[in-house]
């Protein structure tokens, strides 16, 4: 394979704790990614950055901006060759409000390429996520009107026998763009092989990226599921690998929390076993900054040296059932937290300046009015009254399908005993009894180790200004909690 595909993507994800030392603001945004991206590249040898242009103002010009202040790192380690930059677009069929920003991000490739064309004749952007990907045709449309359009307008004359747009002004390059679909919700991980077939069918392309998400599918469905969905994904993709001879990469948006992949510098090794067949992983805010900047090297160069392989092999049918049970007790558990959840998760800080693209619940859900967070405040929510939101939804289960889950989700054991020192047992008198005896359930099939004391203390003092509608200086203690966790949410 000619391009090397990174094993790891820094995104900007802000399900961080603390400030990364290179920003003034606990807010990011702005020049600090620019120094983020920089900061991922240099210091912890992550070669890919994903540049979210996404519900906020974007910087186009984070090409010229990197070159232009780190020439002599660029000229050594050429962006598009050694290091890549990988735009994360609106998706026009859902983000309406924000359709048009994706045709300004496709107009901004070529002149990229021109502000790089000094260091390289590598194209350092040549890469674009869409998000909440339904069809196969709206990754079509995507790189068709950046073939026809933005880069197909250079064969055109603005007037009779004049020059055209490409003597006029230039060449545009690169000539076309990798679409990468991002899949979020069930009915799309199961279709996932489906729909990436349809897009490579008679293409020529040495391989094929899919995002599989892992942290909206927990939302919705539940941890569990979510890591079973993912793992059906995996193998059915694999099987269009091999069916179609074209290298299918997966790439899995993993973040710190269990409930959200569980990827930090301190599990590599667990996530890689669990995932065999990925070949990138998300390192988001949480595994950058919350951690000594040794360990996040690392366990950045410890993913570096590892290899993709064939994914674990699962009965796709037992992985559905446990699928069903887990998701349809989940939702009953949200509907008796979902106001404590928005209750909290005002106080949540946010470590990025976002406005939020349109969750799954807006639009694909049948849950009446449930109504919550994204994925990260959901999470920093449930932890700071000391409850991890990893134990929701199991107590559907047997003996029997506890057994069958932990056969296809092979670290279940650790990635719950990471959840669950989070537990604060007195949390369970704070519950709806019905929910308390669900939890009681689950932690019979458990092995649960010891709470941390000072998380807690940080959780009951939380816990009690919620039950007394006291004025408290919640978000203060939501982090000092998230501290102790080494992630917000």
């Amino acid at each position: 394979m000619s391009i090397q595909v990174s094993r790891c993507m820094s995104t900007q994800h802000p399900d961080n704790a603390a400030t990364p030392f290179f920003s003034d603001h606990e807010v990011l945004q702005g020049e600090t990614e620019v120094k983020e991206a920089y900061y991922a590249f240099s210091h912890l040898r992550c070669r890919e950055q994903m540049w979210d242009c996404e519900g906020k103002e974007v910087d186009n010009f984070v090409v010229a901006k990197l070159l232009s202040r780190h020439e002599q790192f660029f000229r050594e380690h050429p962006l598009g060759k050694d290091n890549f930059i990988t735009l994360r677009v609106p998706n026009p069929s859902i983000e309406k409000s924000e359709a048009k920003v994706l045709l300004e991000t496709l107009e901004s490739i070529p002149r990229n390429y021109d502000s790089a064309s000094a260091f390289s004749d590598s194209p350092p952007i040549f890469e674009v996520i869409l998000p909440m990907t339904r069809s196969h045709l709206e990754l079509e449309r995507i790189a068709n009107y950046y073939e026809q359009v933005v880069v197909g307008k250079q064969h055109m004359q603005l007037a009779k026998e004049d020059m055209t747009i490409g003597q006029w002004i230039g060449s545009f390059k690169p000539e076309r763009i990798n679409v990468i679909p991002l899949i979020e919700d069930l009915p799309g991980l199961l279709k996932a092989d489906d729909l990436v077939g349809k897009f490579i069918e008679k293409k020529e392309q040495e391989y094929q990226r899919v995002f599989l998400a892992r942290s909206d599918p927990a939302l919705n469905y539940g941890s569990a599921s979510a890591v079973l969905l993912n793992k059906i994904a995996l193998q059915r993709l694999h099987a269009l690998e091999e069916k179609t001879s074209t290298a299918i990469l997966p790439i899995i948006g993993t973040g710190s929390a269990p409930f959200r992949g569980n990827l930090k510098p301190t599990n590599m090794r667990n996530c890689t076993a669990e995932y065999p067949s990925v070949q990138t992983f998300t390192l988001q805010s949480a595994f950058k900054y919350d951690y000594p900047e040794d360990a996040v090297i690392s366990g950045i160069a410890q993913l570096n040296e590892t290899k993709r392989s064939a994914p674990l092999q699962i009965d796709e049918e037992k992985a559905l059932a446990l699928v069903h049970k887990i998701s349809a007790r989940y939702e009953q558990h949200l509907r008796l937290l979902q106001d404590v959840i928005n209750q909290l998760s005002v106080h949540v800080p946010k470590r990025r300046a976002r406005r939020l693209h349109v969750g799954l619940f807006g639009y694909s859900r049948n849950l009446g009015e449930i109504r919550l967070p994204r994925a990260i405040g959901f999470c920093a929510s449930l932890y700071s009254i000391g409850l991890p939101p990893e134990l929701l939804g199991l107590a559907a289960l047997d003996e029997k399908e506890f057994d069958s889950l932990r056969d296809i989700y092979v670290h279940f054991d650790e990635d719950m005993q990471d959840a669950v020192k989070f537990l604060n047992m007195k949390s369970l008198g704070f519950l709806p009894p019905k929910l308390a005896k669900d939890i009681s359930y689950v932690l019979e099939y458990l092995e649960p180790p010891a709470s941390d004391e000072h998380h807690d203390a940080i959780t009951d003092s939380i816990r009690t200004a919620v039950s007394e509608c006291k004025q408290h200086p919640l978000r203060d203690e939501i982090v000092q909690a998230a501290l102790i966790r080494r992630f917000l949410g």
